[in-house]
């Protein structure tokens, strides 16, 4: 008896890394001995090699349908495993921006109050 797999899972992959998304369908055939991971779909599909690998590095660079996953987390038939890009701007440093310049913007107020009141 040859090594079929015992298993096969369609899993779609989308690449948001690069300039325009891509979705790729995947077929993740498994062996009687595997258990369907986010990190083995990663590893047969070619992306990386091991939960270590530089190209997944970061925290939070892949997730299943908008949530962030572990590389051992499972996956089923019908998901959608969906790797991201880096962050263009901290979203910390917005809202700090925001709320600086809503606090400018009540000071401003104030002043211009105590200004009237002057006249």
């Amino acid at each position: 008896m040859g090594s079929r797999p015992f298993l096969a899972l369609n899993i779609l992959i989308c690449d948001a890394r690069g300039v325009d998304p891509r979705l790729i369908p995947f077929v993740l055939e498994l062996n009687p001995h595997e258990n369907p991971t986010v990190g083995l779909v990663l590893q047969k599909a070619g992306i990386a090699t091991a939960s270590d690998d530089p190209v997944l590095a970061r925290k939070g660079c892949f997730g299943v349908f908008g949530k962030r996953k572990d590389w051992d987390s499972p996956i089923y038939d019908g998901d959608r495993l969906e790797l991201y890009s880096k962050l263009l701007v901290d979203p910390k440093a917005v809202r700090r921006k925001k709320a600086n310049q809503n606090q400018d913007a009540k000071f401003q107020a104030a002043a211009a109050k105590r200004k009237a009141r002057r006249l």
